[in-house]
Parts: structure tokens; C-alpha cells; sequence
């Protein structure tokens, strides 16, 4: 019979008492992923085996896999590192908002995990794949790029909000993917070649870089890591921010409300609004109709 798990308002309990509810949701967190993707009839690595490791990364991953490769626990280790925390990204600022209604850590991490869940923030990784098997199949990483931009078509793992360099996260997963060897390394590096050419022919006004995405999903591959499970790796790798997020907001003790200006039409008389003489009307007085 599992142990009921109550998490309180954070409003209602001291910053100490946050850290540790935040540790136990975030550890738990982590825990149903790798139990996830070891399967669901397959038994659970034993206890005392996870706690051998010495890094939560080694533990996600012995809890997955039992007896992980190193070099894919390595793997991981650089990509949670780099995708650790990113400023007020959109899950991030679901989390802050959240946390600051009072609600509890798991109402606030629920939050960033449904904002992550989005392609735009969460699933680009995956996509960068797609690309990189075209490539493979075509032998040609500048024809694929041109075929694919005259379409009008999208190239995942460029560009990005923040930076209008290169994404320094990108450069240390390109390094970590070099270092250790993953086979895919240099078709992927043809077609971030490829696509930077391109991209700068057509645009030289509008500098576009590598972004995190685009060597995640190399190191991740060589991790043997399936694509379906890329957002998820994103999700346990930010959490780490998350959760130092969440603990600064309920400190702040302030209610994040934005305010929103209003530019629809200008004031009307209600008979100006199209519909209004379909509407019945009634004074306070008189009763509705039945």
C-alpha cells in the first residue's frame, strides 16, 4: 500500500519547509521517468543499487537501465547540466506564476510540466532527428537544407529568442558529442554546416545560430535515449531550475499579476453591438421569461 504523499500550500509553510517538500517532489519526479522507461512489467532495480551511485544523473540512469554504459551516463550528465535552468523560458514562468498564488510545489512543477509539454518549448530535440535521418538517406546536407527552406518548411535546432549568437549551450553539447564519440557526430555537424551557409545566404540581416536543440538530440541519440522520451529528458533536466525558481518566488511572497492593455474597439452603445436586437432585454423588476 504506497504512502499517501500531502504536499501544503506554500503559503502556508516555512522556506525550509518548501526546500524539502520541492527535494521530495523533484527526486520523486525523476523516479517515475526512469521507472517509466525501464517498462512497466519489468522489476524495479533494487534500492540499494541506486543508492551505489554518486550523482543524481547515475541514479536516474542505474534506476532506468540497471547497469548503464558510462559513457551514456556521461552523456546525460552534459546534456541535464546544460538544460538545467534558462532564465523565465515559458515553463519556468508557469512555475513562478503558480507558486505565486500560494498553491503547493507539486501544483507548480504540474504547471511547468504541462508549458514543457508544447513543441515550441519542449519537443524540437526529436525533430532535429527527423532532419538528421533525411540527411542520411540523401547523402547531401546542403541539397536537404535548399529543397527544404524553398518549401517554406521549418529547420529545428536554429534560431532562438534569447541569443542572436551562437547558444553557448550548444557549443559545449557539440564538444561532449565529439568527445564521446557518437557515430552521428559528423553527419550532424555536415548539416548544421549546411544550414548556417544557408540560412545566412538568405538572411544575412537576421544573424540564426545552433540553439541547445539541435546537439541535444545528438547526444541524447548516442545515448540511446528514444526520441519519444526527449521532452521528458528536457523536463528532469530543468526541474533542477524549476525548483529554485518555485523556492524564489514563495520567498518574494508577492502574486505574480501582469497587466494587459486593452486595444479592441473603442466604447460603444450596447444597440451599436452586432447581435444586440436579438438579445431579449427585461428591467430588474420584471420576470424572466419562462
Amino acid at each position: 500500500h504506497p504512502r499517501t504523499i500531502h504536499y501544503r500550500p506554500l503559503l502556508d509553510i516555512t522556506a525550509e519547509e518548501a526546500r524539502e517538500e520541492m527535494a521530495r517532489a523533484a527526486v520523486m519526479a525523476l523516479s517515475y521517468v526512469a521507472q517509466s522507461a525501464r517498462g512497466i512489467g519489468i522489476p524495479a532495480v533494487p534500492q540499494k543499487r541506486i543508492d551505489e551511485a554518486s550523482t543524481i544523473v547515475e541514479r536516474f540512469m542505474i534506476r532506468w537501465r540497471g547497469e548503464p554504459d558510462p559513457r551514456h551516463v556521461a552523456a546525460v550528465d552534459a546534456y541535464w547540466t546544460s538544460a538545467a535552468e534558462h532564465g523565465m523560458n515559458a515553463s519556468t514562468f508557469t512555475a513562478r506564476v503558480i507558486a505565486s498564488t500560494g498553491a503547493d510545489v507539486a501544483a507548480s512543477l504540474s504547471g511547468a510540466i504541462g508549458a514543457m509539454s508544447g513543441p515550441l518549448h519542449g519537443g524540437a530535440p526529436s525533430r532535429v532527428l527527423h532532419m538528421l535521418d533525411d540527411v542520411e538517406k540523401i547523402g547531401d546536407a546542403d541539397k536537404y537544407v535548399k529543397d527544404l527552406l524553398d518549401r517554406k518548411e521549418r529547420l529545428m535546432g536554429f534560431g532562438h529568442r534569447v541569443y542572436r549568437a551562437e547558444d553557448p549551450r550548444a557549443r559545449v553539447l557539440r564538444r561532449a558529442a565529439q568527445e564521446l564519440g557518437a557515430p552521428r557526430f559528423e553527419a550532424a555537424l555536415a548539416l548544421e554546416n549546411a544550414a548556417l551557409k544557408e540560412l545566412r545566404e538568405r538572411r544575412p540581416d537576421r544573424p540564426v545560430e545552433t540553439n541547445v536543440e539541435f546537439w541535444a538530440a545528438i547526444v541524447l541519440d548516442f545515448a540511446e535515449v528514444p526520441s519519444h522520451m526527449f521532452t521528458s529528458m528536457f523536463t528532469c533536466a530543468r526541474t533542477a531550475g524549476w525548483c529554485a525558481h518555485i523556492l524564489e518566488q514563495k520567498n518574494t511572497g508577492r502574486l505574480v499579476r501582469p497587466s494587459a492593455r486593452y486595444i479592441g474597439p473603442d466604447p460603444r452603445k450596447p444597440e451599436e453591438v452586432e447581435g444586440w436586437d436579438t438579445i431579449q432585454t427585461k428591467t430588474t423588476t420584471q420576470v424572466a421569461p419562462s
